[in-house]
């Protein structure tokens, strides 16, 4: 008899929020003791991390959009997770859209289900959708396990998620308010938005979803929280323009929640090129001075965490429209290399690396309720990641593992590179031959954690 399946022994463990000499052994899917670097513990597995690697909390990713059913020729969860895998990221939750059908029913959300039961390298949960033809219809979706409801304020891009009023928007914070659930929100407010006709020039896209856009719904956000009393989530926040909103709703004391993303925090429109349209996504990426604001923000707490983002398209419909950001699809891959994205771009900025590691695995944990991810404890989830945060590497957008090998990160240099994942104690990245795949289907906290043939409590 082994002691443990895993054990990892590291001179530099990240334990509560600090670094520390440290063995830690999984058994059973859990972290079952943390003890010395040379404890005499037997294992399974056993893996001496190298004097540059540490070890860390599996990343949780709240933001990605899988699009399988009906979409799986964008993305699939065989390809995500496995991309997800390879960037350190443990657990994703999907959004209730590109797929077909939508996630706004429970019969939908079975649908999702069933394709990822068969397919998922890492554990898996699901947000649903808010659209009209849903409102007053959201609780059997909660109950049934969904993270909380996702809306938009302006059109989607995809006609089958149409996006709410402000009134309905109100209305979906009311309901979910009743039950305890949460709205989150694609905040660009429609009448902001300029009229386009496409063109190759960035600036031109960009001026047509100025900040206004952003700053006039996030107002409209904050004022239906105060009428209603519900939860709200601002994804993607691409201006800096709306810090001072933000700051001010949460000093009130409003259930606000915000997130930017790993291309926000790298790019800048200055150095975009014309008809590069693998850099379009909506909100678009600004300009330098607005990136740095976003960089303090997230420092001194007004962002909340950072989420990739990560939507997939084919390469015909990204980048085959002659460099016409009218026409190209509106998304940004970056759920493989987002750990490395940030973790780079925080130490140019002199941001210990705990510090942003904190934005990528405990508090995006904690907003989703998932106490036992995102940290290494005892009677945590055995999800870790031995990460070299010192090693450079180019991105080349051929070797990711998503589907459509296309990503605004190509040709970018990052330094600090995943070099084995661990989900609940088994290896996930590289992967192992022959080996079952370890990801779980997970639902809202208080209920159950779906396994391929079992139902466990979490």
């Amino acid at each position: 008899m082994t002691d443990f399946d895993l054990v990892v022994r590291g001179d530099r463990v990240l334990i509560d929020g600090t670094w520390k000499r440290a063995a830690v052994g999984v058994k059973d899917g859990i972290v079952a003791r943390i003890g010395p670097r040379h404890a005499e513990w037997s294992a399974t597995q056993t893996v001496s991390l190298a004097t540059d690697e540490v070890l860390i909390p599996g990343v949780v990713d709240t933001h990605v959009h899988v699009n399988e059913p009906g979409r799986t020729h964008w993305e699939g969860f065989a390809t995500a997770t496995r991309a997800a895998a390879a960037g350190g990221v443990t657990t994703i939750i999907d959004m209730p859209l590109n797929s077909i059908p939508p996630t706004t029913t429970v019969a939908a959300l079975d649908a999702k289900r069933a394709a990822a039961a068969e397919n998922a390298a890492v554990d898996v949960g699901f947000w649903g959708g808010a659209i009209p033809a849903s409102l007053g219809a959201l609780e059997p979706l909660h109950d049934a396990g969904v993270f909380g409801f996702k809306a938009f304020l302006s059109p989607s891009g995809v006609d089958e998620f149409p996006h709410l009023s402000a009134a309905q928007l109100r209305a979906a914070l009311a309901e979910t308010a009743r039950f305890g659930g949460m709205v989150i929100v694609h905040a660009e407010d429609p009448a902001r938005l300029e009229r386009y006709a496409g063109s190759r020039y960035y600036e031109d896209f960009v001026a047509s979803r100025p900040d206004a856009s952003e700053t006039s719904a996030i107002a409209t956000i904050i004022s239906a929280l105060r009428a209603t009393g519900g939860r709200a989530h601002i994804l993607h926040l691409s201006s800096a323009a709306a810090l001072n909103q933000i700051r001010g709703a949460k000093a009130e004391g409003l259930q606000l929640t915000v997130e930017t993303c790993p291309h926000y925090l790298t790019f800048d429109a200055d150095h975009i090129p014309d008809g590069a349209t693998e850099f379009k996504c909506c909100p678009p990426v600004r300009d330098e001075d607005n990136r740095e604001a976003l960089w303090g923000a997230l420092v001194d707490g007004t962002i909340d965490f950072v989420a990739s983002d990560h939507s997939p398209a084919t390469a015909e419909l990204k980048v085959g429209a002659d460099g016409d950001f009218g026409r190209a699809w509106g998304g940004i891959s970056g759920l493989q290399v987002m750990l490395a994205a940030v973790t780079s771009g925080a130490a140019t900025r002199g941001i210990p690396l705990e510090t942003a590691l904190s934005w990528l695995t405990s508090k995006p944990a904690a907003f989703v309720g998932l106490e036992d991810k995102g940290t290494i404890r005892e009677g945590a989830r055995g999800d870790v990641v031995a990460f070299a945060p010192g090693r450079a590497w180019t991105v080349d957008a051929a070797d990711l593992q998503h589907r459509n090998k296309v990503s605004a990160f190509d040709g970018r240099t990052l330094t600090g590179q995943v070099t084995r994942t661990w989900v609940g104690g088994a290896q996930v990245h590289p992967a192992v031959p022959d080996a079952p795949l370890a990801g779980r289907l997970i639902a809202r906290p208080a209920l159950a954690v779906q396994g391929a043939a079992a139902v466990d409590q979490p």
